[in-house]
């Protein structure tokens, strides 16, 4: 039986279409919630972590929590699944790994070998790697990454399985004066008041463009939010609500890198506020690098006119879930 292993809602976003598809082709499994974003993640799973702050070092805190699961969590578990680079997805890991039971790395391969970009996630999935039985890469790219590494284990291309949610908004897209904007990555943190001051000028200087940010609810973001006088703060928002907003907006402005992988399958162009990038296959057709926030201004005008895009998306076609358990079948 397959533990599938979520904690965030990004990672949920990405194991829901594969726990549907494990449900109709009837391939055994149990789910694991870790915790993380119990305000958001609202679905419920056969085991909950609570996820205890232990004080000082927030991640070691996740960490610790992860090394704690109850033996009778992995009782008749010969696999367990985990999604993507997060401290809970090395935690987990490290977890069976101890119990000598098989991992599979779902979103594997993934790289910008800068162990401070993003940090902590490029040394989380750079470690899950080397304990990793099983690899479900995204593209062709993040199977070269593990191959180069030498890395073991069976690896396959499978697609992106968050793409898997889409397939039916596709048709729907159009462009209309709405700009989508979110930052919360950590490695923006410090930084995140020069962003937003700068993503404030462009809505002030665009006043037939509407600016529209759902506030991460990370305290290091909310405490700059009154910066934003020119743009519509809102709440987070809902993942279909979120979706209903992507396929109007004429342009994103963000640090994520799932809506790096949403718009180039929309066919929209995305403004990346990062230094580097783990997806560098949409690099210079739907995704654009930011490196510091007196970049954006000069890059945003270089786009905001000339928005429509029409390249084939490289993270997947919508089918991954299908795909993967498949493959699955045929090795468990």
């Amino acid at each position: 039986m397959i533990l599938i292993v979520y904690g965030t809602r990004p990672e949920y976003i990405k194991v829901k279409p594969l726990i549907e598809e494990f449900k109709k082709e009837s391939i055994p499994f149990k789910t694991l919630f870790t915790g993380q974003h119990k305000d958001l993640v609202t679905t419920e799973a056969d085991y909950n972590l609570e996820m205890v702050d232990y004080g000082g070092n927030r991640l070691d805190s996740v960490m610790k929590n992860c090394l704690s699961i109850p033996d009778e969590y992995f009782e008749d578990i010969t696999h367990v699944l985990v999604q993507g680079d997060t401290t809970s997805v090395l935690g987990i890991a490290m977890t069976a790994y101890h119990r000598k039971i098989k991992i599979i790395h779902l979103e594997a391969g993934l790289r910008t070998y800068d162990m401070d970009n993003p940090f902590p996630e490029e040394a989380n999935r750079q470690l899950v790697s080397k304990i990793a039985d099983i690899h479900l890469c995204p593209t062709e790219n993040n199977l070269k990454n593990l191959t180069n590494e030498l890395i073991g284990g069976i690896k396959v291309v499978v697609g992106n399985t968050g793409l898997d949610n889409l397939v039916h908004l596709r048709d729907k897209c159009e462009y209309t004066n709405k700009v989508l904007v979110t930052l919360h990555r950590r490695e923006n943190h410090d930084k995140i008041d020069k962003w937003f001051t700068q993503i404030d000028e462009l809505a002030k200087d665009n006043p037939n463009l509407e600016f529209i940010l759902p506030i991460h609810p990370n305290p290091n973001v909310i405490r700059h939010k009154d910066l934003l006088k020119h743009v519509l703060v809102i709440n987070p928002l809902k993942y279909n609500e979120l979706l209903d907003l992507l396929i109007k907006t004429r342009l994103v402005i963000t640090d994520s890198g799932g809506l790096q992988e949403e718009c180039s399958f929309f066919k929209k162009k995305c403004l990346v506020c990062r230094k580097i990038t783990e997806r560098p296959e949409s690099i210079g057709t739907s995704s654009f690098l930011i490196n510091e926030p007196s970049d954006l201004s000069n890059i945003f005008y270089e786009h905001s006119k000339n928005y429509e895009i029409n390249n084939k998306c490289p993270f997947g076609d919508g089918y991954s879930s299908h795909r993967i358990a498949e493959f699955i079948q045929n090795i468990i």
